[in-house]
């Protein structure tokens, strides 16, 4: 069996579309996300106020699941601040 794959962290590395000369490079999965995200075409919803999420739970999800930290914010408050719940929807597909 080969290992074409390089991993780091238990996670196959990502797809890299550039790689700069300073080390620095961007990666497909990373920059595809990051337009889904500018381009949603989702309604603006009125801000929700952070005070019934935990840092410690942003935290958590962020490290784990290596998504942004907006997105996680997101996620919690859409759940009612429940981390469980977040954790749930967030890999269900």
């Amino acid at each position: 069996m080969s290992h074409t794959l390089q991993r780091s962290n238990g996670h196959p590395e990502p797809e890299v579309i550039v790689n700069y000369s300073d080390g620095c490079a961007y990666s497909k999965s990373k920059f595809e996300e990051g337009l889904r995200i500018i381009f949603a075409d989702k309604p603006a919803k009125p801000a929700k106020t952070h005070s019934n999420i935990k840092k410690e739970d942003v935290d958590l999800i962020v490290s784990e699941l290596e998504i942004p930290r907006a997105q996680a914010e997101k996620a919690l408050l859409d759940n009612g601040g429940d981390l469980v719940k977040t954790l749930k929807a967030l890999i269900t597909p």
